[in-house]
């Protein structure tokens, strides 16, 4: 009977073993991370490194990349599938966009962004003085960066953002991964924020990246539920100017749109069915928008209404305009773009703090300010 007894105690011992073990695995291989709500990426870990997809904005029945992720402690592992295989974390990084630059340095990685290009349109006080140091170097312009700088200051992977039959020139012949960010072109301020879990894995801050994420959420959310709970006059809203003869504002299904529904407004044109953003002239934008009551526009050079007017005299002819409710984003002097793509809660309590500045009491501006007269 001991015998018996014992020969069980170890047959349990061993199933029980065996069943931990499959528990423990199925947690750590092939699990995929908890994104909820990008839908052009796929984050899994799976045994030694980590499979990252992106799904092709313009055609979403394929991919428009596959990375696999090796901690650079690791040798990389044998039969992978393929894919772009990149070592983590990042340690020396070619930049083109300041929107990547700060979402590194909130990640705590800023120190691995080595070179930039398009210099000019970084606005980051540690960018420029990087730039001047030397610490950072200057790759040129974007569309044909200087490849010899590139070579010269050894980059382990290249960020920048895709666009549709994108061909990157010379430096796909370095032997660079060239990481595609294609956060821009997700459906919601929420999708384009999660991508931050991304940029977490590529420098190695997934717990980081996740605290960011959920604190975003949280507080993007309660304004929308603040939003839902009262009982608001949505306002209609017009955005962007005349510029060369082109108003270019956001598609109906756009995350800009999305933004503007969230906070408590109506949008002139959210029967639309793009994504992007659609080319107008300005009798068609007077058409749906005339009775806009507020109007929100970016730009360096317009502070006033009479700025405004200025630089296309019919823009009186906009309700928005004669009752002084337009609101100007300066971005030469604040970081909207910088901001605003991994924080849409920031961006939407601007919106809910304009449409609705009877309930948002707490939030003071900090992106848009009134025009002046």
């Amino acid at each position: 009977m001991k015998v018996k007894v014992s020969l069980y105690t170890i047959l349990l011992t061993v199933i029980v073993l065996c069943v931990c073990s499959c528990r423990n695995k199925s947690h750590t291989v092939g699990e995929s991370s908890s994104l909820q709500e990008a839908k052009l990426l796929s984050i899994v870990h799976e045994n030694g490194y980590t499979r990252v997809e992106i799904t092709n904005p313009w055609d979403t029945t394929s991919l428009l990349h596959t990375y696999l992720l090796v901690p650079s402690s690791r040798p990389v592992p044998g039969n992978l599938p393929r894919g772009t295989v990149v070592r983590t974390p990042l340690k020396r990084a070619l930049v083109y966009s300041s929107v990547h630059s700060s979402v590194l340095r909130e990640l705590g990685a800023g120190d691995a962004v080595r070179g930039v290009c398009d210099a000019q349109y970084f606005n980051d006080s540690i960018i420029t003085a990087g730039l001047t140091a030397g610490t950072i170097t200057d790759c040129g312009n974007s569309m044909q960066p200087t490849v010899e700088k590139v070579i010269s200051m050894k980059p382990d992977a290249i960020l920048l953002s895709p666009y549709q039959d994108a061909t990157y020139g010379q430096i796909t012949k370095l032997n660079v991964p060239i990481i595609e960010c294609a956060d821009y072109m997700e459906y919601t301020p929420l999708g384009r924020a999660e991508w931050i879990k991304f940029y977490g894995e590529l420098v190695e801050q997934r717990a980081l990246a996740d605290s960011i994420y959920n604190q975003v959420k949280q507080q993007y959310n309660q304004v929308k539920e603040t939003v839902a709970s009262k009982k608001l006059k949505r306002p209609l809203v017009l955005t962007e100017n005349l510029i060369s003869g082109i108003w270019n504002v956001p598609g109906g299904q756009s995350y800009m749109a999305q933004y503007i529904k969230d906070a408590g407004g109506d949008y002139p044109w959210a029967d639309d069915k793009n994504t992007g953003s659609l080319t107008l002239d300005f009798n068609q934008v007077l058409a749906r928008a005339q009775k806009a009551d507020y109007w929100l526009l970016k730009s360096p050079s317009i502070h006033s209404l009479a700025d405004l007017k200025s630089s296309y005299t019919l823009n009186d002819q906009f309700e928005a305009y004669k009752t002084g409710n337009v609101y100007v984003c300066d971005t030469n002097t604040t970081r909207f773009f910088d901001r605003f793509p991994f924080h849409p809660e920031v961006l939407l309590k601007e919106y809910f703090k304009i449409f609705h500045p009877e309930v948002a009491t707490d939030y003071q501006l900090q992106f848009f300010v009134k025009a002046s007269e």
